[in-house]
């Protein structure tokens, strides 16, 4: 059983679908890393799981439970963190803290060990007696996982939790939900930050204008983006020769050379300077006839070049991303 699934989930306000039959199914235990442009229904989604939205149709469920149906059920089990925290004026971190653990039934002694245990996870102890307002943005964010801790719940619903870090914070962010994942929640998690996505997450999926278009494991979206294999090649010098001969290779669909910049051994070593320009020859390659790569280097070789440069371009999460968003892949 899914611990997070929607069935042909629909929201709408007047005439704009926010969300258009949007079938979502999240195991215990995954990270799921929900992506798409601003206003392709990330927060809409988010917010009816956490049972602050109702949908138009279709259905939600949390852990079995339905949402709309069971939600004092299902509170319990969920966390949710919004893009922004609100506190009290003056209350600080405890107070902060142990007024939502009250909320939770949470008392006594119990309450100023969970209060206690969730500032030691979330790495806030030193800042127990700080007044809530006086936090940067990073450990406000960082209280705010605290915050949906105090209950322990199955299942974790962030809506971009590192929005407006600087590099410091998203990394400490990043580590913090390392181990929540290591602990076994489940967990929804919208961000704009791609490359930590792919990092963090097992399982994306891509939205845009409220449809789901694709939902896998990263390395599934990577293999569904890539339209075709593109080969990085250099050689020391006569590089319109050696693009000439690349043509004549077998399932080469397009050759193009560009001028480059490459960072300098001195750049390198001291972060400043030019770095080297060089031409580099870009090969497209039909999926299907990407044997005739491994003929490449002795073609050249044997022609008298000097090979410089020879790879594979990589595509990453926020390739992916493009494609699938802008129609590139069908």
């Amino acid at each position: 059983m899914a611990m997070i699934e929607t069935i042909n989930l629909c929201k709408e306000y007047g005439e704009l679908v926010a969300l258009n039959n949007l079938n979502l199914s999240i195991q215990e235990g995954d990270c799921y890393g929900f992506i798409g442009p601003n206003g392709a229904g990330k927060t809409t989604t988010i917010k009816i799981l956490a049972t602050l939205l109702k949908p138009t149709r279709g259905q939600a469920m949390i852990n079995g439970l339905t949402v709309g149906y069971q939600n004092r059920q299902i509170r319990p089990v969920i966390g949710y963190v919004p893009d922004f925290m609100g506190a009290y004026e003056d209350m600080v971190v405890t107070e902060y803290l142990e007024f939502f653990a009250a909320a939770y039934n949470i008392h006594g002694p119990q309450r100023r060990k969970v209060v206690s245990d969730v500032l030691e996870l979330t790495d806030l102890s030193y800042k127990a007696g700080a007044e809530v307002n006086s936090l940067s943005r990073g450990m406000q964010q960082r209280l705010s996982v605290a915050r949906v801790l105090l209950h322990d719940p199955k299942v974790l619903l962030m809506d971009e939790p590192a929005s407006g870090l600087d590099p410091r914070a998203r990394i400490e962010m990043r580590e913090l939900l390392k181990e929540l994942k290591r602990m076994g929640k489940t967990i929804l998690i919208s961000s704009h930050i791609l490359h930590e996505l792919a990092e963090l997450c097992n399982v994306v999926g891509i939205i845009e204008r409220g449809v789901l278009l694709f939902s896998g494991t990263v390395k599934e979206i990577m293999l569904r983006a890539r339209v075709e294999h593109v080969l990085h090649v250099a050689v020391a010098e006569r590089t319109d020769e050696a693009a000439k001969l690349l043509h004549t290779v077998p399932g080469v669909k397009r050759v193009s050379v560009a001028e480059e910049e490459t960072p300098s051994a001195a750049a390198a070593g001291n972060g400043a300077g030019r770095g080297v320009r060089r031409r580099v020859i870009h090969l497209a390659f039909e999926e299907s006839t990407m044997h005739a790569v491994s003929d490449i280097p002795s073609r050249l070789i044997n022609a008298g070049f000097r090979l410089t440069l020879f790879s594979e371009e990589k595509v990453n999460l926020e390739t992916a991303f493009m494609r699938l968003t802008q129609g590139l892949v069908q």
